[in-house]
C-alpha cells in the first residue's frame, strides 16, 4: 500500500536533512508506527506521502503509483489526522464533519454516529470554539475517517487525551485495521505503540535505525530472565529464563517458599528505543 525508497527531503535553510534516505514498506492491513522524538522526521515523512512536501528526492508509492503520477484522486484513498487539529471554530461539530464530507464521493458513517464513537454526540451542534484541546482532537481524528479511506495517515493521534478517550481512539484504531485499513502512526509514545503497531521503526535525525515488531525487538534486547518475589523474603531474585526448571536455587526455594510475584525482564520499546539510538523519545 505504501513503499518508500532511499527518502530524502532538506527544508529550505536547514544545515542538515529532516529525512535522509530512508526505506520502508508497509501492506495492506498493517499497522506500521514511527516511534521517534519531536523533530526526528516522522511528520515530515508522512507530510511527504500525502502530497503537501514534494521537493523530495528518492521515490514514494501509494498503491504501487508513485506520488507524482498521482491527482486529487488521492485523497480519496488516504485519510489524515494531523497532530495539531484545525477546524472551522465558528461551525459546530456537526457542521465541520457535513463541510469536509461533502468533499469526498464516498462516506464511512453518518457524522453523527462518528461523534458518538468518540464522545462528543452531547456537544454535535456546539462551536468548535469551545471545545477543549482533547476534544478538537477527537474531532480531527473522526474527520480523518469521513470518506472510508484505505489508508490512514495518524500523527499522535492520542496527543492531549485524557487516558479514557485515548483508550476509545486506540480502540477504533484497531477495529478499522480489523476492517483492513492500512494505517501510518506517528508517536513519540511507546505504550500506544506497543498496543497497536503491527511493526515499528525508530527514527532518529532523519534516519531509521531499527524497524521490526514490537515482540522481535523485545526478544532481541531483553534480558531473558524473570524476577521472583517468594513470600517473607524481602530480596528479589533474577533467574535465567531458559535454565528456570533445572535452576537448583529457584526449585529450592519453590518448595520452600510461595511465589509472591514473578515478571519477565522485558525491556519496553522506549528502553530498546534509548539504547538503540542513545536518544530519549521526549
Amino acid at each position: 500500500m505504501i513503499q518508500v525508497e532511499n527518502l530524502s527531503m532538506t527544508y529550505p535553510g536547514a544545515s542538515a536533512p529532516a529525512v535522509h534516505n530512508i526505506n520502508f514498506s508497509i501492506v495492506k492491513g498493517e499497522i506500521f508506527g514511527f516511534l521517534g522524538p519531536s523533530g526526528a522526521g516522522k511528520t515530515t515523512t508522512q507530510k511527504i506521502l500525502y502530497k503537501l512536501l514534494p521537493a523530495y528526492s528518492g521515490k514514494a508509492y501509494i498503491e504501487q503509483v508513485e506520488l507524482g503520477q498521482w491527482d486529487i484522486d488521492i485523497y480519496e484513498k488516504i485519510g489524515v489526522c494531523f497532530e495539531l487539529p484545525n477546524h472551522y471554530l465558528k461551525l459546530s461539530a456537526l457542521e465541520n464533519l457535513h463541510f469536509f464530507s461533502s468533499f469526498y464521493k464516498s462516506s464511512y458513517k453518518e457524522p453523527l454516529e462518528l461523534l458518538d464513537w468518540v464522545g462528543l454526540k452531547q456537544e454535535a451542534n456546539q462551536r468548535v470554539s469551545e471545545f477543549s484541546k482533547g476534544m478538537k482532537m477527537r474531532l480531527n481524528f473522526i474527520r480523518s475517517i469521513l470518506h472510508n479511506p484505505d489508508i490512514l495517515f495518524l500523527d499522535e493521534p492520542t496527543s492531549g487525551l485524557d487516558p479514557n478517550n485515548a483508550m476509545r481512539i486506540k480502540e477504533i484504531i484497531l477495529q478499522l485495521k480489523e476492517e483492513g485499513k492500512t494505517i501510518f502512526i506517528t508517536t513519540h509514545l511507546m505504550h500506544d505503540a506497543d498496543v497497536l503497531c503491527d511493526r515499528v521503526a525508530f527514527i532518529v535525525n532523519g534516519e531509521i535505525k531499527a524497524m521490526d515488531t514490537p515482540s522481535n525487538l523485545k526478544q532481541v534486547y531483553s534480558k531473558n530472565a524473570v524476577e521472583v518475589k517468594f513470600q517473607g523474603d524481602h530480596n528479589v531474585h533474577l533467574y535465567s529464563l531458559p535454565d528456570l526448571g533445572k535452576n537448583s536455587d529457584f526449585l529450592d526455594k519453590l518448595k520452600k517458599n510461595t511465589i509472591e510475584t514473578i515478571h519477565s525482564k522485558e525491556a519496553t520499546l522506549e528502553e530498546i528505543f534509548i539504547e538503540v539510538t542513545g536518544k530519549s523519545l521526549q
